[in-house]
């Protein structure tokens, strides 16, 4: 397995991390509030990073399309109604299922093939996946980042820096 790529993984729970406990510090129904934004609220965009994370998790895993798509539509309709220490939750156990996999994986780079009705055939490795992952995860903390501004509250510092200095701490 790629030390590379779970530091990279790794940097991604932390970042989650860093943004629950951000909302935590902010009345619940913030994360409720609406908003013309890519999101219509902080709550709906946290469902999507969740969502996309498990969707190719489940991927990597070999479920089918089909078989994605159908859970999908269960999972939105699960996560509506949670509280932000219930999705954080969610979150911490999607991320320790996917440590798991990933520590049970010994080619990162052999080629997977996900193929998709309407985009065709996509043939990538985990460690493209997991890239992937990474930066779509960062794209919408910047997003939850400015929602928070437009409501009046900072946004939680993520960037990949503060997580080096975090975890290469001397001690």
């Amino acid at each position: 397995m790629s030390n590379f790529m779970l530091k990279n993984y790794n940097y991604h729970v932390w970042a989650n991390h860093r943004v629950f406990a951000r909302l935590a510090e902010l009345p619940e129904e913030t994360v409720h509030q609406e908003l013309k934004d890519v999101f219509p609220s902080i709550h709906a965009g946290l469902v999507h990073m969740y969502r996309v994370d498990w969707v190719w998790l489940s991927g990597l895993k070999g479920s089918s399309f089909e078989e994605i798509r159908s859970q999908t539509v269960k999972i939105v309709e699960k996560m509506a109604g949670m509280t932000l220490k219930e999705l954080e939750a969610a979150f911490i156990e999607l991320a320790e299922d996917c440590q798991n996999f990933l520590s049970g994986v010994e080619d990162v780079q052999g080629t997977i093939r996900f193929p998709h009705p309407i985009l065709g055939v996509l043939a990538t490795n985990i460690n493209e996946v997991i890239q992937h992952i990474v930066n779509h995860g960062t794209y919408h903390r910047g997003n939850i980042s400015s929602m928070l501004r437009q409501l009046g509250h900072a946004g939680a510092s993520s960037d990949y820096v503060f997580y080096l200095y975090e975890v290469n701490q001397v001690k």
